[in-house]
């Protein structure tokens, strides 16, 4: 039966050859046998099936006379499907002029790839911190205690003993990288990773440092000092670059901070303003009245507050907010009305007057 490689690959016969080649690296990574869980059989199916449709002659071909070509012998003598040559497959060429990159295609499926090359780095940590309401908004300096993975003191991580001489490599002779050639499928491609002998550094110390035998790194606690952004947000994640752990011959990881944010007693943070809630007696409400406020760093106010103030009204102090580039939101207060619990006859008589006047 003939096979349908546009449907092996998942496309139409409109589609564009940069269509067709994605199809392609996507199932090719999903199938392919190195990978668990990859299927064989499958892989060959969609490898067949682009050598055909990412040559654009033999597409053309294809798309006029089907599997078998235009000699309409069948499989195996001229047409498409049994004269496709697995040896032909390298690491770098496929069959009639399609190009494989295989590195390119799978990455690390082949146990590292182009990636296996790369600086190594160490690994990343988090911690947890719990600041308080203000801290959060005007920001703050802080300092963790962290027991990890640190570059050794003594050797500043080159594990070599200060002062000593150093020879090349003689496993990857100075190059700080090793290319190993690996056979698939496809035939044998090559696979370039970073030198275990030497670290990726092409050079060997003549005596290795006492403090950490070598290593260039050791497990210590270390004190790491962090600046707060005003105006985080609870459950936040602030990222400080390279005070993760350490790696001889690579760059340190990050580290992570999440953050948690305690409530205040008086202020909410609403974007970049605050707000509060001020409760006011029904004398100064209807005749109008100053009051102190302490802001979010801890400095002493006068707000007034206009006669015939209505309860839920909303009174606006500017730049008494979250700093902010450039300037500082508002804290915005918002105003209760706090009836008595009880009157007085004087009370009373004051408020029959009122209500004779229609208030």
């Amino acid at each position: 039966m003939a096979k349908d490689y546009y449907a092996t690959l998942g496309v139409s016969k409109s589609a564009s050859a940069d269509d067709i080649k994605k199809a392609f690296r996507k199932l090719a990574q999903q199938h392919h046998p190195d990978k668990k869980g990859g299927d064989e059989a499958k892989f060959k199916e969609v490898t067949e099936a682009y050598a055909t449709l990412g040559d654009e002659k033999k597409r053309k071909q294809y798309d006029l006379y089907g599997q078998d070509g235009p000699t309409g012998a069948g499989p195996g003598a001229g047409g498409y499907g049994g004269g496709f040559d697995w040896s032909q497959f390298t690491g770098g060429f496929g069959q009639g002029g399609v190009e494989f990159d295989l590195n390119d295609l799978f990455g690390d499926a082949f146990g590292g790839g182009r990636r296996s090359a790369a600086k190594a780095r160490g690994r990343d940590i988090s911690v947890d911190i719990t600041l308080s309401f203000k801290e959060s908004i005007l920001g703050a300096k802080k300092e963790v205690s962290i027991a990890k993975v640190s570059a050794c003191d003594t050797c500043a991580g080159s594990g070599a003993k200060p002062g000593t001489a150093f020879d090349e490599c003689k496993t990857c002779k100075g190059s700080g990288r090793i290319t190993e050639m690996r056979r698939t499928v496809f035939g044998q491609f090559s696979n370039t990773r970073v030198c275990d002998t030497c670290d990726g550094a092409g050079k060997i110390p003549k005596e290795t440092c006492a403090t950490c035998s070598g290593r260039g790194v050791m497990r210590k606690e270390e004190a790491i000092t962090f600046t707060i952004p005003a105006g985080i947000e609870n459950g936040e994640t602030l990222r400080v670059p390279g005070k993760g752990e350490a790696m001889k011959g690579g760059a340190a990881g990050d580290l992570y901070v999440q953050v948690r944010v305690k409530p205040h007693a008086v202020f909410r943070k609403e974007g970049h303003n605050l707000a509060m809630d001020l409760s006011l007696k029904l004398s100064d409400a209807l005749l109008g009245t100053t009051v102190s406020v302490t802001t979010i760093d801890d400095k002493e106010i006068e707000v007034k507050v206009p006669p015939l103030t209505e309860p839920l009204q909303v009174l606006r102090i500017k730049e008494k907010g979250v700093p902010v580039r450039g300037g500082r939101g508002d804290l915005f207060i918002n105003v209760a009305v706090a009836m008595p619990k009880k009157l007085s006859a004087k009370a009373k008589k004051a408020i029959e007057e009122l209500k004779e006047e229609g208030v």
